[in-house]
């Protein structure tokens, strides 16, 4: 099962024009995933859409808030050197966050990530950064068990935006399932 842009749309009304440009990258990083399924695909395009402004941001607009001031000096994130928090910022459809995760994506998806991180803003690296991460966290098998709210915390590290990414996994079960 592959995911169409009318599909994309409905799910995601705000992605608008650029739905086409990424349904069908979506769709390849989905396969080589193993991101398929109604399941699945419903959970993952709800975190995406919500992660990105549905589509619109593949770049963590920055302040700095003061929650994103703290990502510099953030050992967790392996933000070891002075101006990681702002050079290794949230981007692609997931927000890939801190040099640690910069890394490790750019081994999976051989990219030098470290020296280029604006790669992720690109519509295929930002879809294929986030079927990765999605992958590497073990997330398909928290899909399959419709365990939605430990995905949002597994790619949040809390529940912010909660509400909004029931919202769109709901529109997405019923127009997928």
């Amino acid at each position: 099962m592959t995911i169409t842009r009318q599909q994309l749309l409905q799910i995601l009304p705000n992605a608008g024009p650029v739905a086409g440009v990424f349904t069908p990258l979506l769709n390849t990083a989905m396969v080589r995933y193993q991101i398929v399924g109604p399941k699945r695909i419903a959970a993952f395009i709800a975190q995406i859409g919500h992660e990105s402004g549905q589509l619109m941001y593949v770049k963590e607009i920055w302040g700095p808030t003061k929650a994103q001031a703290r990502y510099e000096g953030r050992s967790d994130l392996g933000n070891n050197q002075p101006g990681d928090g702002s050079k290794y910022r949230g981007r692609g459809l997931i927000q890939i966050t801190g040099r640690a995760n910069y890394m490790m994506c750019s081994e999976a998806l051989a990219l030098d990530l470290i020296k280029q991180p604006e790669l992720l803003e690109k519509p295929q690296h930002a879809c294929m950064s986030a079927a990765w991460f999605w992958a590497s966290r073990g997330l398909n098998t928290l899909a399959d068990a419709g365990q939605f709210d430990k995905i949002t915390q597994r790619i949040n590290g809390g529940q912010n935006g909660a509400a909004d990414r029931q919202v769109l996994y709901s529109r997405a079960l019923e127009v997928l399932v």
